[in-house]
């Protein structure tokens, strides 16, 4: 723990093990009421597994849904697969959790935001940028309703 405590990475691994969770208890035990998820992912990461024509449709990133046709729904700790209709045509997709962008499930208004950045090389700025946005978060908390959250941003 030389540079101190990453609480980004710490707080992603547990949001992507909240995801974990929550798609395992959909793979056994199917969709509860009218929960359903909108699942973004960035199609360029090496170990996102699809098919070549739906790489070349979504280059960069892509929104699957998870509601009325889904099969084969299999989580590790890693990502998860899943098999989606796209057109009349059953696709496999595996989705490492680190692709993950956003994680939304409408029916409650619960959303999550990752957000993957290079490491800034100037630290200090970083560090009086976050200071300023805990300051405004405190002075002006949000005004109802759902709201993303983003933690990538805290990441070093």
């Amino acid at each position: 723990m030389a540079r101190g405590i990453d609480y980004g990475g710490l707080m992603s691994r547990a949001l992507q093990g909240l995801i974990a969770e929550v798609l395992q208890a959909v793979a056994v035990e199917g969709l509860p009421g009218e929960h359903h998820f909108f699942i973004t992912f960035d199609t360029r990461d090496p170990d996102v597994q699809m098919a070549d024509w739906l790489r070349e449709r979504y280059p960069e990133e892509m929104t699957i849904v998870i509601q009325h046709w889904f099969d084969n729904l299999e989580v590790t700790r890693e990502g998860f697969g899943i098999t989606l209709n796209f057109g009349d045509s059953p696709e496999p997709l595996y989705i490492p959790f680190d692709a993950l962008r956003t994680f939304v499930d409408p029916s409650v208004e619960f959303g999550l935001r990752f957000e993957n950045h290079p490491d800034d090389e100037d630290e200090d700025e970083e560090d009086e940028d976050l200071a300023d946005e805990i300051e405004t978060a405190v002075e002006e908390p949000p005004k109802g309703g759902a709201e993303v959250v983003s933690l990538d941003k805290w990441r070093k």
